[in-house]
């Protein structure tokens, strides 16, 4: 896979393809962590005297312009962050976008309006898909590919535009890379995994990867009520896949003859209702056994005594990666066990890896100092099918 440093950027439009997918209030960026990873890149390219075109989805809209998604306020911010102006078309290969393209000058960015916009993006139509990704070869001369939360899509301007131009892989890419290889050629041991969130079937490949590979795995959110009902527990009104507990049961046995430790709460922080997460209205709280959780109560957070439990399992260990938060965070009423997890890993003289998504919004809500982790990712779905074993479409395409 070539780096930038492997093409000829001078006096070139260079199309990034960034991921600046963040979380939005209105107008205003609740989490900037994706735009400031997109920086470093570009700014190597713009000192490089590239002419940058800019280029991400935000949210999902349906194939047409949705001022709800609109990139404008990312343009602005990211404008902030690299301390120089940045232009911003209002449509994807447009007017505008060819303008801005046309007149850009060595060291200028702009910033493509959201690919998503246009249905050949995301089409399942290699033709529309391959339509589209002309259109914005023709704005550009090189590409580099740094959106590395989103190379597990197969779309346009990841998977077929690379094909069409030279390209190359950004810092980002190659970083994340690289901490995934450590992660699953030689990692230290003791290796420990955390896997919280909520759905278990979200999980369930990378846990079936992770027991040829981890020595320890623990598991938080609401996908661990899978679990304790697969051990024949009683989970009262918390979040259950029944449909999954056959599948649990298989992998807590493979993980039994493997050697593999699998850890589950002890106790969890329960409530009647799920919380007003807009309010963050207080919850009438109460903390269980997670072995009988009462009809009527539905568990929400791993309790004391489980973090306790897992501050013990990860003392030891050499390499921690982490994906999926302990409970209900975003109220702070349950936002305990994630943050005890997380002040775990950072206390931790072990590699850790922080494997994007929730759990790296949880990071930055909660107020860690990010350099305290080995590595945040900026891509949770991307990281768990890379450790999954997959086949990533986007990390493919830059191979030659």
């Amino acid at each position: 896979m070539k780096t930038i440093d492997d093409l000829q950027v001078s006096g070139r439009r260079v199309f990034v393809r960034a991921d600046l997918n963040v979380p939005l209030d209105g107008a205003t960026i609740t989490d900037d962590g994706r735009i400031r990873a997109a920086v470093p890149t570009i700014t190597k390219l713009t000192e490089a005297g590239a002419r940058v075109i800019v280029a991400s989805h935000l949210g999902r809209p349906k194939g047409a312009p949705d001022p709800a998604f609109t990139l404008a306020p990312v343009a602005a911010r990211l404008g902030e962050l690299l301390g120089r102006g940045v232009a911003f078309a209002t449509d994807t290969v447009g007017d505008s976008a060819r303008a801005f393209a046309d007149a850009l000058d060595d060291g200028d960015v702009v910033l493509l309006e959201n690919l998503r916009f246009n249905p050949g993006e995301t089409s399942k139509d290699d033709a529309e898909r391959g339509a589209f990704a002309d259109q914005l070869a023709a704005l550009a001369d090189a590409y580099v590919g740094d959106g590395f939360g989103a190379v597990h899509r197969k779309h346009a301007s990841v998977y077929d535009l690379p094909a069409r131009l030279p390209h190359a892989a950004g810092g980002l890419i190659a970083t994340e890379v690289g901490v995934l290889k450590r992660l699953t050629e030689e990692p230290d041991r003791p290796y420990a995994v955390v896997l919280g969130g909520a759905k278990v079937s979200d999980k369930l490949g990378v846990i079936g990867h992770l027991l040829e590979r981890a020595d320890r795995i623990l598991i938080g959110g609401g996908m661990a009520y899978t679990f304790l009902k697969a051990q024949g527990h009683e989970v009262g009104d918390s979040l259950l896949q029944a449909d999954q507990v056959p599948a649990v049961q298989e992998y807590l046995r493979r993980a039994a003859e493997r050697g593999v430790e699998f850890v589950l709460p002890v106790d969890v922080v329960a409530a009647k209702d799920f919380p007003d997460l807009k309010t963050k209205a207080p919850a009438e709280t109460e903390t269980v056994a997670a072995d009988a959780i009462p009809a009527g109560l539905q568990g929400l957070d791993i309790g004391p005594a489980t973090q306790e439990l897992y501050a013990a399992k990860l003392a030891d260990a050499a390499t921690v990666f982490w994906n999926g938060p302990m409970g209900v965070f975003e109220h702070p009423d349950f936002a305990d066990g994630t943050r005890a997890l997380a002040r775990a890993l950072a206390d931790s003289s072990a590699f850790t890896v922080v494997g994007g998504g929730d759990s790296a919004a949880a990071v930055r809500i909660l107020g860690f100092d990010e350099s305290t982790f080995g590595h945040i990712s900026t891509g949770g779905g991307a990281s768990l099918e890379y450790l999954e074993g997959k086949t990533l479409p986007g990390l493919e395409a830059l191979e030659d």
